[in-house]
């Protein structure tokens, strides 16, 4: 019998330190990520209403945004497909091809800044960019402004949602609409959300074993908060530099914004969230595997075989578990154009 009160007694011990060790797990998690919330952050100089919401989705869907009418915000942030477009980079007007690498669109409302580089300080900010860009929709203010005007049901929509201007069809309104509608493409729900509010259950031994390891190992030093990264800058390369495939030499990052030599190769840290839909990965997007990613990150960030390739797939089964609901998006109809509305210029930019 006391053999058996000795066995049970041990069982109980094992058993309580197993929970322990989880609990304390689950601790440090809360103390480092936050879940994504059900609903949009407040904007501060931007109110997100649903009539501002209701005509960013059409616009978000537009393509008579681009000269071309053929590229919309969705065409390169395709919300079916993690909010990128899955490509190593973009091709826009003319069959441009793009530079870098096309972030998610989804939960970018809590980035710090948009771009790989952080050069436009909000999604507003950001909506102007592409639009303007010879590479990518090759548009330019005034004749984004002279095709909406064109068109009733985008002034009516726009009277709806700024109804205090005046004149409430321009460029800076297009751009908020825009940033109200993207501000709501969150992904809540995911098995790590519900891990941190209390599920234990929520993560396999594995997932919890990598994350243990994405904390252990220093890549919540910079990959944290509620987009697990996205609220810092950090050079790409700290222990030894990537290859010229990964990271080509001309992309000095956050160097071309600011000009100083100390930003060369600093990049807008990648948010993780979805990342495990968003292939490829890296400012260069020639990396398509996870695991790999993973592994590159450890050898450049950490140090060369800081990251076995067993914890390699321990922590990649972590990341899988940042993958959250993804928006439910209806479509929407867009306002027919009219005998004023611009014709389509799709010829390649610079070709008269």
């Amino acid at each position: 019998m006391k053999k058996l009160a000795t066995a049970i007694a041990m069982v109980i011990m094992t058993a309580s330190s197993g929970a322990h060790a989880a609990d304390e797990l689950m601790v440090r998690a809360k103390e480092l990520f936050k879940p994504i919330p059900a609903e949009p952050p407040a904007i501060a100089d931007n109110p997100v209403t649903p009539e501002k919401v209701a005509l960013g989705r059409m616009l978000y869907f537009d393509p008579r945004l681009s000269s071309s009418q053929l590229i919309s915000c969705n065409t390169c942030h395709n919300l079916g497909m993690g909010g990128d477009d899955n490509l190593e980079t973009s091709l826009g007007h003319g069959w441009a091809k793009g530079p870098r690498n096309a972030p998610t669109v989804l939960n970018s409302v809590f980035n710090i800044a948009q771009f790989w580089d952080g050069r436009a300080k909000d999604l507003k900010e950001q909506a102007k960019g592409p639009v303007q860009n010879p590479v990518e929709m090759n548009h330019t203010p005034e004749a984004v402004v002279a095709t909406l005007k064109s068109m009733p049901q985008y002034a009516e929509a726009f009277g709806k949602a700024f109804p205090k201007d005046k004149d409430p069809v321009t460029f800076d309104n297009m751009a908020k609409a825009i940033e109200a509608f993207e501000a709501t493409l969150l992904t809540p729900d995911s098995p790590f959300d519900r891990y941190l509010k209390g599920d234990a259950k929520a993560l396999t031994d594995q997932q919890k074993k990598g994350l243990a390891l994405f904390i252990d190992k220093g890549c919540a030093g910079c990959h944290n908060g509620i987009n697990i990264g996205g609220n810092d800058y950090q050079k790409f390369g700290v222990a030894e530099a990537p290859s010229a495939e990964v990271l080509p030499p001309e992309d000095t990052g956050r160097q071309k914004v600011t000009g100083k030599e100390e930003d060369k190769y600093v990049f807008r840290v990648a948010p993780l969230r979805n990342v495990a839909i968003t292939a490829p990965y890296f400012n260069s997007g020639k990396v398509w595997d996870l695991k790999k990613a993973v592994m590159i990150m450890g050898d450049t960030q950490l140090g060369k075989g800081s990251i076995s390739e067993a914890e390699a797939e321990a922590i990649t089964a972590f990341l899988n578990s940042l993958t959250g609901k993804q928006p439910e998006i209806v479509y929407p109809e867009l306002p027919p154009r009219t005998a004023r509305t611009p014709l389509p210029n799709i010829k390649p930019a610079g070709m008269k």
